[in-house]
């Protein structure tokens, strides 16, 4: 995810030099999407993944 975020920043960077900065601005758009999303991901798998580490540390003991 964070990689097509990257990859769309890229591409409105080089847009925004060749002077398109209606499709530039919708390339940072995009990007930002992906990143807060991806931020989202992440912060819902590192409570999940903290949450089955306490369910087997339970289990265990």
């Amino acid at each position: 995810m964070l990689k097509l975020a990257i990859i769309s920043l890229v591409i409105a960077a080089v847009l925004a030099l060749l002077g398109f900065g209606g499709a530039a601005g919708t390339f940072v758009g995009i990007a930002k999407i992906l990143f807060f999303i991806a931020i989202a991901v992440f912060v819902l798998f590192l409570v999940l993944g903290l949450l089955a580490g306490k369910g087997i540390k339970d289990a265990i003991d």
